[in-house]
Order: structure tokens, then C-alpha cells, then sequence
């Protein structure tokens, strides 16, 4: 079960999602009870949260109502959905309340960096945050900053959406925490270099690292959250990024060196996770700072994990931007 949030007739709805269709949930809800001449109520369609495991309060009621759809065919089904064409698919979650990502969570892309992966039971996942002003929407430019413009790189992963508060968890219990899995393109300025004429400090290298991270638009989001209950394996999915058609990365999340339960088990002790919150998991090889090759402006990125689905966005320049 994929669920999204989109705009349509100024309005902000939730619905299923199909890569090529959308179906609003409410309308989803009318034709169910019309056919089956029941009336099927979903208290809350607004929050997508509410429609998703471990504790959505619409989950069961949504959830038949998917399996519902998935048998409709022909007219039936045209009837309740609306080409993804023609509305506006906004970030699956509004305003997620922390968005944390992993850094050197692949071994090849730690190489490719000119590093050693250690193994897992000699460290620890590195973590950092991203502010929500770096959210974008499927189909929404990522800008190139105007202040630091030609080291921009790209960075497919595989968000973990909470869906229950977690706390201490174990890593073996860990994702029965988690609602759902989106993509996340953790955009990232290689190059960033606040005052070029400052004087050279000890930490210099890790905040510029940090820094680079933040600019307004580097976190697209979307375009949609798979299920929890619909991935028997977070560990076995296949994660690809394209520019312009060509393939920068294609591996699998089997690839990580802290798994999905790792992961949440470890942030969770550091910190309360709560419904909402998004971690990205880290990125395999392939990034362009490998071999010099960064986003520019008339770039076109798709980043996608089956079953999930992708996650498109054009590049544009700060100027092109501020004369929208």
C-alpha cells in the first residue's frame, strides 16, 4: 500500500498511489461504500500517519480499502483515479518533525571516497541532521546555490518513516516501529566554503562538511510511503539514480553496513523518535564527487527504489528560481 499527499483543485488530499494515478482516499471511501452498500468511514485522511502501521487509526479501514482498489479494473477504476499528471504531488509527510540521515553507511561509497569501512561491530553510525527548509516536492527544481554552485551532488536513499513513538528500542524489535519507506535525495554541496579568506580552524573541514548539507531544496522527498507491512525485507531493495537518463547509481539497500534495525535501534537511544520523523539511511557508490561530475542547471534526476516507486526533479540555478 503506497500513500501520498497531493494538490488538486487547490485542495490537499491523501491518497493511494500507482506511478501513473493517484486515488483520493475520500473518494476511494465512497465508491467502497456505493458498491458494497456499507458505509466505510476513515476517521482521519488528512495525516497519512493515520493511514499507515503500527497505530494509524484509519490503517485497517485503509488497508481493506486498498485491497479493494488493487481488484478494480477498466472504467471502474478510471471512475475514482486522476492521472499523476495533473495534480501536484507534495512531500509524502508535511512537516516532518526531525529529518536525520546517515553518513558512510555503504562500504564501496565510504571507498570511493577515498576511505576504509570498518566493520560494524568496530563502530557506529554517523548521523546528522537536515532542517525541513530542505524539503522538495516530486517535480520541484533542486536549486543550485547561487553562494557555492559547482561542487552539487546527489545522493539516493532509503527513508524510514516512524510511526511510533521509540525509545531504548532493541535492534530486534526495532521495526515494528517504523510506518513506512519513501526516498530521499540527500542533495549535498561538496565544495561549500563560507568566507574563502577566513582564517583556517581545526573543525573547518567538518562544518563546511555539515554546512553543505543545508542550503534551502537539497532534501527531495517522495513520492509516496510504501507500507511497512508491505516490505517483508527493508534489506532487499533495489536503489537507482539517474541524471539525464544515465545511471550514476544502482545497488541495493542489502549494501549497508548498519541495517534498518540498526539504525533505529541505535538513533533511539540517543533520542526519543516519534511519529513522523524520517531517517535516511546513507547512499551507495556512485555519488558525482567520485569522478568529478556534478549536478548543473538543466539537469534532470530521478532517484528510485522498487517497490516504492521514483522520485523526479529538474536542477535549476538560484537566478532561474527568484525570477519564477
Amino acid at each position: 500500500m503506497r500513500i501520498c499527499r497531493f494538490g488538486y483543485d487547490e485542495m490537499v488530499l491523501t491518497g493511494f498511489y500507482d506511478d501513473t494515478h493517484v486515488i483520493p482516499i475520500d473518494q476511494a471511501a465512497e465508491a467502497y461504500s456505493r458498491e458494497n452498500e456499507v458505509e466505510m468511514i476513515l476517521p482521519s485522511t488528512e495525516d497519512p500517519l493515520e493511514l499507515l502501521p503500527p497505530d494509524g487509526s484509519s490503517y485497517e479501514a485503509a488497508r481493506e480499502l486498498f485491497t479493494w482498489i488493487s481488484r478494480l479494473e477498466g472504467e471502474d477504476r478510471a471512475e475514482i483515479a486522476i492521472p499523476v499528471a495533473e495534480v501536484r504531488l507534495l512531500t509524502p509527510l508535511a512537516n516532518p518533525g526531525k529529518i536525520l540521515l546517515l553518513a558512510g553507511n555503504y562500504a564501496k561509497h565510504i571507498a570511493e571516497r577515498g576511505g576504509t569501512a570498518a566493520e560494524r561491530r568496530e563502530t557506529f553510525p554517523y548521523v546528522f541532521m537536515k532542517p525541513n527548509t530542505t524539503l522538495t516536492r516530486p517535480g520541484d527544481p533542486i536549486v543550485i546555490p547561487a553562494v557555492s554552485p559547482d561542487q552539487i551532488d546527489w545522493e539516493c536513499e532509503l527513508g524510514v518513516v516512524i510511526g511510533r513513538i521509540c525509545r531504548r528500542v532493541d535492534e530486534d524489535e526495532a521495526l515494528g516501529y517504523v510506518a513506512g519507506y519513501t526516498v530521499v535525495n540527500d542533495i549535498s554541496d561538496r565544495g561549500y566554503r563560507p568566507n574563502p579568506d577566513r582564517k583556517p580552524r581545526e573543525r573547518d573541514r567538518f562544518f563546511d562538511w555539515q554546512h553543505g548539507k543545508w542550503h534551502d531544496t537539497f532534501c527531495p522527498m517522495g513520492p509516496c510511503i510504501l507500507s511497512a507491512d508491505a516490505v517483508a525485507d527493508p534489506q532487499s531493495l533495489p536503489i537507482r539514480l539517474t541524471v539525464n537518463g544515465e545511471v550514476k547509481q544502482d545497488a541495493s539497500t542489502a549494501e549497508m553496513v548498519f541495517p534498518v534495525a540498526a539504525i533505529v535501534s541505535f538513533i533511539s537511544r540517543l533520542m526519543t523518535l516519534r511519529p513522523g520523523d524520517v531517517i535516511a539511511t546513507g547512499t551507495p557508490s556512485g555519488v558525482g564527487s567520485a569522478t568529478g561530475t556534478y549536478l548543473r542547471p538543466g539537469d534532470h534526476v530521478v532517484a528510485s527504489i522498487d517497490p516504492i516507486g521514483s522520485l523526479e526533479n529538474p536542477v535549476e540555478d538560484e537566478t532561474m528560481e527568484e525570477n519564477l
